[in-house]
């Protein structure tokens, strides 16, 4: 394993002890929004296995799959659900997210297109990263802004890591810039995690039974989404969903600027 991929943080250096709990018990869109991450990024086991197996042969790589990506993607997770049962005891966490489970439809088991997958993972990873960048900006408690900053490193590190193996994979399969980039963009456009809208859905839909209407549910999303959007850095998001297609600095330019000029709609829900 490549030291720089040693795994950084553990759930040990968070000190729940120091949450400012009654700083933000009573934000329910803090709770929509931490909630519907956690149950996303804990329910995404199947998909990282696909990827996993979409590389059988290769040994080095399944094994940065394995070792690192896969640990440190459960870790998400379970970082982001002890941060809402710390501040949120009365949800019952666990059965919420069991449910969660219960309503979603089966992973897809057919075989994957390693270039594509890679391209996808390296646009989840750039929303990601994004996403948690702008929670750590909006979040004014200092436990919340610290796991937000250890999340968007992590998603960093991976992005650099899928950009990486698709470079080598474009070269084995020949796969042009082209279709590569309409490849980058229709995953952009259908959101970095489409799980991560369903869940926000199913959350709220938990927290108030008698309100799961969808105009109640668009109030609540754009609500949590007004909240981040100024934090997201649409230049930043627009270079690295660019990375990829390791393109000459003039077309960079090019491509650069439309793409931050709508960068925010390329992310879900923004």
């Amino acid at each position: 394993m490549d030291p720089i991929d040693a795994q950084p943080w553990t759930l040990d250096n968070l000190d729940f002890s120091r949450v400012e709990v009654a700083r933000i018990r009573h934000d329910e869109d803090l709770f929509l929004l931490l909630c519907a991450a956690s149950f996303a990024e804990s329910a995404a086991q199947p998909r990282m296995h696909d990827l996993v197996e979409a590389f059988a042969g290769d040994r080095e790589w399944q094994a940065w799959l394995r070792q690192c990506w896969q640990p440190e993607k459960w870790q998400h997770g379970h970082a982001l659900a002890a941060y809402v049962r710390h501040v949120w005891p009365e949800f019952d966490w666990q059965a919420g997210f069991r449910a969660w489970l219960d309503a979603q439809a089966p992973v897809s088991t057919a075989p994957l297109e390693r270039s594509l997958a890679l391209a996808a993972r390296c646009v989840a990873a750039a929303g990601a990263a994004s996403h948690y960048r702008a929670l750590g900006e909006a979040a004014g408690e200092p436990v919340l802004r610290q796991l937000a900053g250890c999340l968007k490193r992590d998603e960093v590190r991976h992005f650099n890591r899928f950009c990486q193996q698709l470079r080598i994979c474009r070269e084995q399969e020949g796969l042009g810039r082209r279709p590569l980039l309409r490849a980058l963009l229709a995953q952009a456009r259908a959101g970095r995690v489409p799980a991560h809208e369903a869940a926000l859905r199913h959350v709220f839909g938990q927290c108030h039974p008698d309100r799961r209407d969808d105009t109640a549910f668009a109030q609540a999303a754009a609500r949590v989404h007004a909240r981040l959007r100024p934090h997201l850095a649409a230049g930043t998001t627009a270079r690295m969903l660019l990375k990829p297609l390791d393109l000459p600095p003039r077309l960079q330019s090019l491509l650069e600027k439309p793409l931050v000029r709508y960068g925010h709609r390329l992310l879900p829900g923004y």
